[in-house]
């Protein structure tokens, strides 16, 4: 029995692993002196060749079990919970990002409302032209046909251009003013007012819609009127004749006017409702408008249009609200406590206006990524037309150019308030008479002042915009489709240089008349160089001819009206 128990605990016999072996060389944990590990058995994964999953190896799957349970415990995953941390300057650009939206809506409000109040100045100074020096041109300018013969004819012009269409405006406004004398404007209010709410609220909604169709196609058939009656003799008659233009403009201004009073109308018995449902109602459209505008792809010319359209809108409303607050006053015989009675109702209306208008504009904005440094740019381009208008080779009046660009037509909105005035007013006696010219002065003079702070406005933005240089290259509208930096870079390329008689040549500044540009129009070269090759010629001819038949997508400011389809929509 000793000399098993002797052989069981000698060395280099197969016993515990543990102990050490005869030569003093410590065992390993797989049993032998070899520090290497086993070969791995048929259909076992090696010890070095073991997969990581979610930071445990698979052998070490089995040891799970012996972990103890505060390795797991609720404390820990909450204390987990409460002490991790996260660092944000790891995606610095995202949030620097996140930030500039906040700022650039925080600063909507303040660049919306910039653009708005120097639009709605320009809208009023467009609209007091009609009441104030459009008279005066229309004097002159029949002073002038009827002195004519004293004179003699030193032109070929009976009148200027421009003369041409003051009297035209004057003749349709003095027209439509005694057309409108055929409509009953109390009629008209009883007839809406018994009326149940909901086809109001229809009716003022298909009524803004027939607005704007009607804006459109109203000032192209006044433009058509204007060039029609301007348009030189020389040229191969091309149209219908002036007379049927004309009796289209009577019956666009006509029919436009009543479509504004019968707005004025429904407004008006909004306000005089006892339970105020339709006024609450008609505010509500312009949330409406939001959910409309809002979740929809803008670009910066859309924004434009949307843009010069919320001006339009904004000045016709407070148009709208003065003919209320007229025909109210004169139902009340002009009794001035009446009035602090519609004063919350007005103020109601025009700041929800402005709320509708600021929410808009800034989720635009954010869902658009547009900074809002672009409304400083679209006032830069509304004081360019201001100022270009201005200029001795303008094409255009400065009424019309409102009109184009914001869809904005002053003639029905003065026509319609003439016509309230006149009725609600009686003038009677010398004394009112003299009130009336008086007050005819200080609109003359409100015109005047608005008109010399206007430029200067329009002088300082078009400056700050750099714009200057379009002022003497304008852009040229010979051939249709081309881009407008093409056709200026064209401009500037036939009179940037000049030469002299002796060869030398040199840098002008100077506008060159239009006529004397189109031959060189259709062979100039690139934009952006001077000198070309025969080469080069051929090549710009081929685009040119392709671009006649497409249009670009991209228009400059300058060229986007109220009505240019810019985008997949027209606000």
């Amino acid at each position: 029995m000793a000399g098993v128990a002797d052989a069981a605990a000698a060395p280099g016999s197969g016993g515990d692993g543990r102990q050490d072996s005869g030569r003093g060389e410590p065992r390993t944990l797989w049993g032998s002196s070899d520090p290497r590990p086993p070969a791995a058995g048929p259909g076992q994964p090696s010890p070095q060749q073991r997969t990581e999953t979610l930071g445990f190896y698979e052998s070490d799957r089995g040891r799970k079990k012996k972990r103890s349970l505060s390795d797991l415990s609720l404390l820990r995953f909450i204390s987990a919970e409460l002490t991790r941390g996260y660092f944000l300057e790891h995606n610095e650009a995202k949030y620097t990002e996140r930030r500039e939206r906040v700022y650039t809506c925080m600063r909507i409000p303040k660049e919306l409302e910039k653009l708005m109040f120097f639009g709605i100045f320009l809208c009023l100074d467009a609209f007091l032209y009609v009441f104030t020096l459009l008279p005066l041109r229309v004097f002159l300018a029949m002073f002038r046909f009827i002195t004519l013969p004293c004179y003699g004819l030193r032109d070929r012009r009976l009148l200027q251009p421009a003369q041409v269409c003051d009297i035209l405006k004057g003749v349709i406004l003095v027209i439509c003013y005694f057309m409108m004398h055929y409509v009953d404007y109390s009629m008209m209010y009883h007839l809406i007012r018994g009326q149940s709410v909901i086809k109001l609220y229809i009716i003022y909604n298909m009524l803004e819609v027939a607005d704007r169709l009607i804006s459109s196609f109203g000032q192209d058939i006044l433009d058509a009127l204007y060039w029609t009656a301007t348009e030189p003799k020389e040229r191969k008659r091309a149209h219908i004749g002036v007379i049927p233009h004309f009796f289209m403009a009577v019956l666009y201004v006509f029919l436009h006017a009543i479509l504004i009073m019968v707005q004025a109308t429904t407004l008006n018995v909004a306000f005089n409702s006892h339970n105020k449902s339709l006024l609450t109602i008609m505010m509500s459209n312009n949330f409406v408008e939001i959910k409309g505008s809002v979740f929809k792809k803008f670009e910066k010319n859309n924004l434009f249009q949307m843009s010069n359209s919320d001006i339009k809108e904004r000045f016709t409303n407070y148009v709208l609200l003065l003919i209320v607050c007229l025909r109210n006053m004169e139902q009340f015989s002009w009794n001035p406590d009446h009035l602090w009675v519609l004063f919350p109702d007005v103020c109601m209306v025009v700041a929800s206006e402005i709320a509708v208008d600021i929410v808009k504009h800034a989720f635009i904005t954010k869902f658009n990524d547009i900074t809002a440094d672009v409304y400083s740019e679209y006032r830069a381009s509304l004081a360019f037309d201001l100022v270009s208008s201005r200029q001795k080779n303008a094409y255009t009046d400065y009424s019309d150019s409102v009109s184009r660009r914001m869809g904005f037509i002053p003639l029905p909105l003065a026509v319609l308030l003439i016509r309230v005035v006149t009725s609600s007013i009686k003038v009677q006696g010398v004394l009112a008479y003299v009130c009336v010219v008086l007050f005819y002065c200080g609109l003359i003079s409100l015109k005047v002042l608005n008109s010399i702070v206007l430029l200067g406005k329009s002088c300082q933005y078009v400056k700050e915009a750099k714009m200057e240089e379009k002022l003497f290259n304008p852009v040229m509208t010979a051939t249709p489709g081309k881009p407008a930096g093409k056709q200026q870079g064209m401009f500037k390329s036939t009179q940037g240089v000049s030469t002299d008689e002796n060869g030398s040549t040199s840098v002008t500044n100077q506008p060159v008349h239009q006529k004397e540009n189109m031959p060189s129009l259709l062979v100039t070269s690139n934009s952006d160089q001077f000198l070309t090759t025969p080469d080069g010629e051929e090549k710009d001819i081929s685009q040119d001819s392709s671009e006649l038949k497409h249009r670009s997508a991209k228009k400059d400011l300058l060229e986007i009206d109220r009505f240019t389809i810019c985008g997949n929509r027209i606000d």
